[in-house]
C-alpha cells in the first residue's frame, strides 16, 4: 500500500498554534498605529498654528484676535483636529492668560483694537496620549 501524500492532523495543529501566537505577539501592537498617527497630525498641525502666530505677530506687532485671521497669509487653511475631526475646537489661549511665557509688555502685543490676542493654541480632545500626556498639554 502506499502513502498518501498530505498533513497530518497533528502538523497542522502546530502550525495553527503557531500563526495564533504570532498574531497574539503582532496584533496589539498594530491596534495602536492609528492612534499614533493621529497624535503625530495632532503635534504638526499645533506646530503649524503656532509658527504661523509667531509670523503673524513678527509682521504686525500684535497676536491674531481670531485663529481665521491667518487665513490665507499665514496658513492655508485652519488645521484640523483629527481627535475632534473638525478646525474649530481649538482652544485658544489669550497673552495674559500665559504665565511662563516672555511676551511683550503690558499694553504690546494687543490686536489693533487693544485686545489681548491669541498667543497659543491647544487641542481640546479629551483623554491622554499612548506615552500618558493628556492631548492639552501637546
Amino acid at each position: 500500500m502506499r502513502r498518501q501524500a498530505g498533513f497530518t492532523l497533528l502538523e497542522l495543529l502546530i502550525v495553527m498554534t503557531l500563526i495564533g501566537i504570532l498574531a497574539s505577539i503582532a496584533i496589539p501592537s498594530l491596534i495602536q498605529y492609528p492612534i499614533r498617527a493621529k497624535e503625530a497630525v495632532l503635534k504638526t498641525n499645533l506646530k503649524e498654528i503656532r509658527d504661523s502666530l509667531e509670523k503673524f505677530y513678527a509682521d504686525k506687532g500684535h497676536y491674531p484676535a481670531a485663529l481665521e485671521e491667518l487665513v490665507p497669509k499665514y496658513l492655508k487653511r485652519i488645521p484640523e483636529d483629527p481627535f475632534m475631526k473638525n478646525n474649530t475646537s481649538w482652544v485658544t489661549i489669550f497673552e495674559e492668560e500665559e504665565d511662563d511665557a516672555p511676551g511683550p509688555a503690558p499694553g504690546e502685543g494687543t490686536n489693533g483694537e487693544g485686545e489681548p490676542g491669541i498667543a497659543d493654541v491647544r487641542s481640546a480632545a479629551p483623554g491622554t496620549s499612548l506615552d500618558g500626556v493628556p492631548y492639552a498639554n501637546f
